[in-house]
Protein backbone atom coordinates (compact mmCIF):
# COMPACT_ATOMS: atom_id res chain seq x y z
CA UNK A 1 0.00 0.00 0.00
CA UNK A 2 1.46 3.30 -0.90
CA UNK A 3 2.02 6.06 1.40
CA UNK A 4 -0.40 8.65 -0.54
CA UNK A 5 -3.31 5.53 -0.03
CA UNK A 6 -1.88 5.17 3.86
CA UNK A 7 -2.85 8.84 4.28
CA UNK A 8 -6.51 8.81 2.81
CA UNK A 9 -8.03 11.64 0.83
CA UNK A 10 -6.30 15.34 0.27
CA UNK A 11 -7.33 18.10 -1.45
CA UNK A 12 -5.57 18.68 -4.84
CA UNK A 13 -3.52 21.72 -3.65
CA UNK A 14 -2.20 19.80 -0.67
CA UNK A 15 -1.38 16.41 -1.89
CA UNK A 16 2.02 15.27 -2.09
CA UNK A 17 3.67 13.69 -5.14
CA UNK A 18 3.35 9.72 -4.92
CA UNK A 19 6.87 8.40 -4.53
CA UNK A 20 7.53 5.85 -7.29
CA UNK A 21 7.39 1.94 -5.68
CA UNK A 22 9.02 -0.32 -7.66
CA UNK A 23 7.58 -3.86 -7.76
CA UNK A 24 8.57 -6.35 -5.52
CA UNK A 25 10.53 -9.18 -7.46
CA UNK A 26 11.20 -12.54 -6.39
CA UNK A 27 14.93 -11.06 -5.87
CA UNK A 28 13.48 -8.59 -3.31
CA UNK A 29 12.29 -11.73 -1.58
CA UNK A 30 15.07 -13.82 -1.86
CA UNK A 31 17.03 -11.11 -0.27
CA UNK A 32 14.61 -10.73 2.67
CA UNK A 33 15.05 -14.36 3.17
CA UNK A 34 19.15 -14.30 3.55
CA UNK A 35 19.24 -11.00 6.16
CA UNK A 36 16.67 -13.53 8.20
CA UNK A 37 18.97 -15.73 8.18
CA UNK A 38 21.79 -13.28 8.85
CA UNK A 39 19.44 -12.31 11.57
CA UNK A 40 18.21 -15.04 13.56
CA UNK A 41 20.24 -18.20 12.56
CA UNK A 42 23.65 -16.32 11.71
CA UNK A 43 23.00 -13.59 15.14
CA UNK A 44 24.51 -10.51 13.03
CA UNK A 45 24.79 -7.08 15.08
CA UNK A 46 21.61 -4.70 14.58
CA UNK A 47 24.00 -2.19 13.39
CA UNK A 48 25.71 -4.78 10.62
CA UNK A 49 21.93 -6.43 9.52
CA UNK A 50 21.49 -3.01 8.81
CA UNK A 51 23.81 -1.59 6.73
CA UNK A 52 23.63 -5.53 5.05
CA UNK A 53 19.79 -4.34 4.47
CA UNK A 54 21.18 -0.83 3.23
CA UNK A 55 23.45 -2.52 0.52
CA UNK A 56 20.99 -5.35 -0.77
CA UNK A 57 18.99 -2.37 -1.18
CA UNK A 58 20.94 -1.19 -3.94
CA UNK A 59 22.22 -4.19 -4.83
CA UNK A 60 18.10 -4.84 -5.61
CA UNK A 61 17.57 -1.55 -7.24
CA UNK A 62 20.34 -2.00 -10.14
CA UNK A 63 19.12 -5.53 -10.54
CA UNK A 64 15.66 -4.46 -11.59
CA UNK A 65 16.87 -1.81 -13.37
CA UNK A 66 18.72 -4.19 -15.83
CA UNK A 67 15.46 -6.31 -16.11
CA UNK A 68 16.83 -9.04 -13.36
CA UNK A 69 13.24 -10.61 -11.60
CA UNK A 70 14.81 -13.43 -10.43
CA UNK A 71 18.13 -14.67 -8.75
CA UNK A 72 18.44 -17.20 -11.55
CA UNK A 73 19.09 -14.39 -13.79
CA UNK A 74 21.86 -12.75 -12.25
CA UNK A 75 24.61 -12.96 -14.01
CA UNK A 76 28.31 -12.51 -13.69
CA UNK A 77 28.47 -9.44 -15.41
CA UNK A 78 25.48 -7.71 -13.24
CA UNK A 79 28.05 -8.31 -10.27
CA UNK A 80 31.08 -6.64 -11.79
CA UNK A 81 28.80 -3.67 -13.23
CA UNK A 82 27.49 -2.99 -9.93
CA UNK A 83 30.97 -3.00 -8.30
CA UNK A 84 32.12 -0.56 -10.93
CA UNK A 85 28.51 1.84 -9.97
CA UNK A 86 29.74 1.55 -6.58
CA UNK A 87 32.81 3.72 -7.33
CA UNK A 88 31.24 5.76 -9.97
CA UNK A 89 28.24 6.30 -8.96
CA UNK A 90 26.31 5.22 -12.27
CA UNK A 91 23.57 3.41 -10.70
CA UNK A 92 22.23 6.83 -9.51
CA UNK A 93 23.76 6.27 -5.70
CA UNK A 94 26.70 7.83 -4.57
CA UNK A 95 30.13 6.89 -5.41
CA UNK A 96 31.72 5.06 -2.52
CA UNK A 97 35.21 4.71 -1.03
CA UNK A 98 37.25 1.75 -1.43
CA UNK A 99 36.61 0.40 2.26
CA UNK A 100 32.62 0.93 2.14
CA UNK A 101 32.22 -0.44 -1.63
CA UNK A 102 34.56 -3.29 0.08
CA UNK A 103 31.47 -3.91 2.67
CA UNK A 104 29.17 -3.95 0.24
CA UNK A 105 30.58 -5.99 -2.32
CA UNK A 106 31.34 -8.48 0.69
CA UNK A 107 27.57 -8.36 1.13
CA UNK A 108 26.43 -9.36 -2.28
CA UNK A 109 29.36 -12.14 -2.50
CA UNK A 110 26.97 -13.39 0.96
CA UNK A 111 23.94 -13.33 -0.47
CA UNK A 112 25.22 -15.49 -3.93
CA UNK A 113 26.49 -17.87 -1.58
CA UNK A 114 23.74 -18.64 0.50
CA UNK A 115 21.32 -18.61 -2.29
CA UNK A 116 23.45 -21.52 -4.16
CA UNK A 117 23.59 -23.07 -0.94
CA UNK A 118 20.12 -23.18 -0.48
CA UNK A 119 19.65 -24.23 -3.93
CA UNK A 120 17.76 -21.22 -4.98
CA UNK A 121 20.12 -20.26 -8.07
CA UNK A 122 21.98 -23.13 -10.07
CA UNK A 123 25.53 -21.47 -9.78
CA UNK A 124 27.22 -18.60 -7.77
CA UNK A 125 27.87 -15.57 -10.15
CA UNK A 126 29.58 -13.62 -7.71
CA UNK A 127 31.88 -16.25 -6.34
CA UNK A 128 34.97 -14.76 -8.23
CA UNK A 129 34.29 -11.52 -7.78
CA UNK A 130 36.65 -9.76 -5.01
CA UNK A 131 35.68 -6.91 -3.14
CA UNK A 132 38.40 -3.76 -3.92
CA UNK A 133 41.02 -3.62 -2.00
CA UNK A 134 42.13 -0.75 0.10
CA UNK A 135 45.71 0.79 -0.39
CA UNK A 136 48.02 0.32 2.46
CA UNK A 137 47.65 3.58 5.05
CA UNK A 138 51.25 4.10 6.06
CA UNK A 139 50.80 4.60 9.76
CA UNK A 140 51.39 8.27 11.08
CA UNK A 141 54.47 8.65 13.67
CA UNK A 142 55.68 11.90 15.24
CA UNK A 143 59.25 12.51 16.47
CA UNK A 144 61.30 11.45 19.44
CA UNK A 145 61.38 15.05 20.07
CA UNK A 146 57.61 16.00 19.17
CA UNK A 147 56.64 12.80 21.77
CA UNK A 148 58.74 14.25 24.94
CA UNK A 149 57.27 17.15 24.13
CA UNK A 150 54.02 16.12 24.54
CA UNK A 151 54.93 14.05 27.55
CA UNK A 152 56.54 16.98 29.59
CA UNK A 153 53.81 19.21 28.64
CA UNK A 154 51.42 17.30 31.79
CA UNK A 155 51.69 19.09 35.20
CA UNK A 156 52.36 16.32 37.71
CA UNK A 157 51.30 18.89 40.69
CA UNK A 158 47.64 17.02 40.80
CA UNK A 159 45.98 13.90 41.21
CA UNK A 160 44.91 13.68 37.86
CA UNK A 161 48.18 15.03 36.29
CA UNK A 162 49.85 12.43 38.12
CA UNK A 163 47.34 10.12 35.92
CA UNK A 164 48.01 11.55 32.93
CA UNK A 165 51.31 11.63 32.85
CA UNK A 166 51.46 8.23 33.76
CA UNK A 167 49.20 7.22 30.85
CA UNK A 168 50.75 9.01 28.26
CA UNK A 169 54.17 7.53 29.48
CA UNK A 170 52.97 4.27 29.70
CA UNK A 171 50.63 4.24 26.24
CA UNK A 172 54.51 5.28 24.43
CA UNK A 173 56.51 3.34 26.59
CA UNK A 174 54.61 -0.08 25.50
CA UNK A 175 52.99 0.91 22.68
CA UNK A 176 49.56 -0.62 24.10
CA UNK A 177 46.31 0.03 22.41
CA UNK A 178 44.28 2.14 24.20
CA UNK A 179 41.48 -0.15 24.97
CA UNK A 180 44.49 -2.17 26.50
CA UNK A 181 46.16 0.80 28.42
CA UNK A 182 42.37 1.62 30.54
CA UNK A 183 41.17 -1.55 30.50
CA UNK A 184 44.40 -2.63 32.87
CA UNK A 185 44.27 -3.11 36.66
CA UNK A 186 46.74 -2.83 38.96
CA UNK A 187 47.65 -6.32 39.64
CA UNK A 188 48.82 -6.20 35.62
CA UNK A 189 51.59 -4.39 36.30
CA UNK A 190 55.09 -5.14 38.31
CA UNK A 191 56.98 -2.00 39.27
CA UNK A 192 60.77 -3.43 39.56
CA UNK A 193 62.88 -1.83 42.00
CA UNK A 194 65.59 -1.72 39.23
CA UNK A 195 63.21 0.72 36.89
CA UNK A 196 62.00 3.16 39.71
CA UNK A 197 65.95 4.28 40.34
CA UNK A 198 68.92 5.50 38.05
CA UNK A 199 71.23 3.19 39.95
CA UNK A 200 70.59 -0.31 41.44
CA UNK A 201 71.33 -1.27 45.06
CA UNK A 202 72.49 -4.72 46.71
CA UNK A 203 68.65 -5.21 47.04
CA UNK A 204 67.38 -4.41 44.03
CA UNK A 205 65.70 -6.87 41.64
CA UNK A 206 66.65 -7.85 38.32
CA UNK A 207 65.34 -6.62 35.14
CA UNK A 208 62.58 -3.90 33.80
CA UNK A 209 59.33 -3.61 34.79
CA UNK A 210 56.51 -5.75 33.22
CA UNK A 211 53.48 -4.91 32.51
CA UNK A 212 50.39 -7.74 31.18
CA UNK A 213 48.11 -6.72 28.42
CA UNK A 214 45.33 -8.39 26.60
CA UNK A 215 45.09 -8.12 22.97
CA UNK A 216 42.35 -8.68 20.65
CA UNK A 217 40.54 -11.62 20.81
CA UNK A 218 41.79 -11.55 24.95
CA UNK A 219 45.53 -13.17 24.09
CA UNK A 220 47.89 -12.04 26.49
CA UNK A 221 51.08 -10.98 26.29
CA UNK A 222 54.05 -9.54 28.65
CA UNK A 223 55.45 -6.36 27.69
CA UNK A 224 58.91 -4.52 29.80
CA UNK A 225 58.10 -1.03 30.86
CA UNK A 226 60.68 1.77 30.34
CA UNK A 227 62.17 3.32 33.35
CA UNK A 228 60.43 6.58 32.83
CA UNK A 229 57.11 5.27 32.59
CA UNK A 230 57.86 2.84 35.53
CA UNK A 231 58.88 6.14 37.57
CA UNK A 232 55.51 7.85 36.35
CA UNK A 233 53.53 5.08 37.25
CA UNK A 234 54.98 4.71 40.48
CA UNK A 235 54.34 8.05 41.31
CA UNK A 236 50.88 7.98 39.97
CA UNK A 237 50.23 4.68 42.11
CA UNK A 238 51.40 6.76 45.73
CA UNK A 239 50.40 10.32 45.04
CA UNK A 240 47.75 10.05 42.32
CA UNK A 241 45.84 7.16 42.60
CA UNK A 242 44.85 6.94 45.84
CA UNK A 243 43.11 10.49 45.83
CA UNK A 244 41.23 9.07 42.89
CA UNK A 245 40.38 5.45 44.35
CA UNK A 246 39.24 7.09 47.84
CA UNK A 247 36.35 8.92 45.61
CA UNK A 248 34.98 5.49 44.08
CA UNK A 249 33.61 2.18 45.12
CA UNK A 250 37.10 0.17 45.29
CA UNK A 251 37.62 -0.60 41.31
CA UNK A 252 40.86 -2.52 40.48
CA UNK A 253 41.18 -0.44 37.54
CA UNK A 254 44.93 1.03 37.13
CA UNK A 255 43.74 4.33 35.58
CA UNK A 256 41.06 6.04 37.44
CA UNK A 257 38.85 8.84 36.65
CA UNK A 258 37.96 11.44 38.80
CA UNK A 259 35.13 10.01 40.35
CA UNK A 260 37.50 7.15 41.03
CA UNK A 261 35.91 4.29 38.33
CA UNK A 262 37.89 3.16 35.51
CA UNK A 263 38.96 5.69 32.65
CA UNK A 264 37.49 5.79 29.33
CA UNK A 265 39.10 5.92 26.15
CA UNK A 266 37.39 8.57 25.08
CA UNK A 267 38.65 10.65 28.42
CA UNK A 268 42.40 8.98 27.30
CA UNK A 269 41.66 10.57 24.05
CA UNK A 270 41.48 14.04 25.45
CA UNK A 271 43.58 13.55 27.66
CA UNK A 272 46.30 13.31 24.65
CA UNK A 273 44.76 16.08 22.32
CA UNK A 274 45.00 18.82 25.85
CA UNK A 275 48.84 17.20 26.12
CA UNK A 276 49.81 18.21 22.33
CA UNK A 277 47.66 21.65 22.58
CA UNK A 278 49.95 22.18 25.34
CA UNK A 279 52.93 21.34 23.68
CA UNK A 280 52.01 23.69 20.43
CA UNK A 281 52.06 19.91 18.37
CA UNK A 282 50.07 21.07 15.43
CA UNK A 283 49.87 17.17 13.66
CA UNK A 284 46.66 15.32 14.38
CA UNK A 285 47.60 13.03 17.30
CA UNK A 286 45.61 10.63 18.91
CA UNK A 287 46.64 7.26 21.16
CA UNK A 288 47.21 5.32 17.99
CA UNK A 289 50.15 7.67 17.22
CA UNK A 290 51.72 6.88 20.15
CA UNK A 291 51.71 3.41 19.58
CA UNK A 292 52.99 3.93 15.70
CA UNK A 293 55.70 6.18 16.89
CA UNK A 294 56.62 3.48 19.41
CA UNK A 295 56.99 0.98 16.54
CA UNK A 296 58.58 3.11 14.02
CA UNK A 297 61.10 4.23 16.91
CA UNK A 298 61.88 0.59 17.86
CA UNK A 299 63.09 -0.25 14.42
CA UNK A 300 64.83 3.29 13.47
CA UNK A 301 66.76 2.22 16.49
CA UNK A 302 67.67 -1.07 15.34
CA UNK A 303 64.90 -3.39 16.92
CA UNK A 304 64.24 -6.74 14.49
CA UNK A 305 60.77 -6.53 13.75
CA UNK A 306 60.04 -10.28 15.00
CA UNK A 307 60.25 -8.47 18.69
CA UNK A 308 58.52 -5.44 17.59
CA UNK A 309 55.79 -7.75 16.16
CA UNK A 310 55.47 -9.51 19.74
CA UNK A 311 55.53 -6.19 22.02
CA UNK A 312 52.58 -4.91 19.22
CA UNK A 313 50.45 -8.08 20.08
CA UNK A 314 50.22 -8.58 16.69
CA UNK A 315 49.21 -11.87 14.95
CA UNK A 316 51.15 -11.80 12.11
CA UNK A 317 54.62 -10.16 10.95
CA UNK A 318 53.33 -9.08 7.90
CA UNK A 319 50.84 -6.58 9.96
CA UNK A 320 54.21 -5.38 11.21
CA UNK A 321 56.22 -5.02 8.47
CA UNK A 322 54.21 -1.71 7.11
CA UNK A 323 56.17 -0.11 9.85
CA UNK A 324 59.47 -0.73 7.85
CA UNK A 325 58.08 0.53 4.73
CA UNK A 326 58.27 3.59 6.87
CA UNK A 327 61.27 3.42 8.20
CA UNK A 328 62.56 2.52 4.68
CA UNK A 329 61.33 6.13 3.43
CA UNK A 330 63.03 7.64 6.12
CA UNK A 331 66.64 6.02 5.71
CA UNK A 332 66.13 6.78 1.78
CA UNK A 333 65.34 10.36 2.76
CA UNK A 334 68.64 10.94 5.52
CA UNK A 335 70.58 9.37 2.40
CA UNK A 336 69.51 11.52 -0.37
CA UNK A 337 69.93 14.73 2.08
CA UNK A 338 73.31 13.55 3.61
CA UNK A 339 75.28 11.01 1.01
CA UNK A 340 77.78 12.86 -1.46
CA UNK A 341 76.78 10.90 -4.13
CA UNK A 342 72.89 10.62 -3.33
CA UNK A 343 72.16 13.14 -5.95
CA UNK A 344 73.69 14.24 -9.22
Amino acid sequence: MTDALMAGPQTLETRAPAPTVRPQTEIDRAITDYLQHMGVERGLAANTLAAYRRDLARYASYLARSGRQRPADVTRHDVTGFVQALSDGSDGGSSLGVRSAARTVVAVRGLHKFWALEGITPTDPASDVHPPMPGKRLPKAISVGEVTRILEAVGTDTATGLRDRALLEFLYSTGARISEAVGLDVDDISLHASSLHTSRGAGDSEGPAIVRLFGKGSKERLVPLGSFGARALDAYLVRGRPLLAAKGKGTPALFLNARGGRISRQSAWTILKSAADKANITKDVSPHTLRHSFATHLLEGGADVRVVQELLGHASVTTTQVYTQVTADTLREIYAAAHPRALG
